[in-house]
């Protein structure tokens, strides 16, 4: 069985918002590096093996496996290199006005950010048979 705390989440931005000429790699300001926990995970998994002696030398092994036994729902949060996949908000260069101010640029927040976006997989049994000579 394993169980584990979410994996850390960096709040990532779309845009500029330093003005290095790279729009991957910013951070919503105010927020360190892996500053939010995405979806917590647990999955049991099981193993149950028979070995016969069929001869001296000959040996057949009967394998039963099953991952994620429990078919838990273990939702994960999906961050992509290209920043468009589960983003904290977008940088958006342009006049805005807010309380009577001016300010050339504004970050738009995102409604879908550390929202599940995928799961890992759903439980899987294989069966195998080994023979040793």
């Amino acid at each position: 069985m394993t169980v584990g705390s979410g994996r850390p989440v960096s709040a990532r931005i779309i845009g500029d918002a330093n003005g290095d000429s790279n729009t991957y790699n910013d951070r919503l300001p105010g927020y360190r590096r892996n500053a939010f926990t995405g979806p917590d995970y647990a999955t049991t998994n099981l193993r149950i093996s028979r070995r016969l002696l069929v001869r001296d030398r000959w040996k057949l092994e009967f394998l039963a496996e099953s991952f994620n036994l429990m078919n838990r729902a273990n939702r994960r949060v999906d961050i992509s290199d290209d920043g468009f996949l589960n983003t904290a908000a977008t940088f958006v260069q342009g006049d805005v006005t807010a309380a009577g101010k001016q300010y050339p640029a504004s970050f738009r927040a995102s409604r879908g950010f550390l929202s599940p976006t995928s799961a890992y997989a759903p439980r899987q049994i294989q069966f195998a048979v080994r023979a040793s000579f």
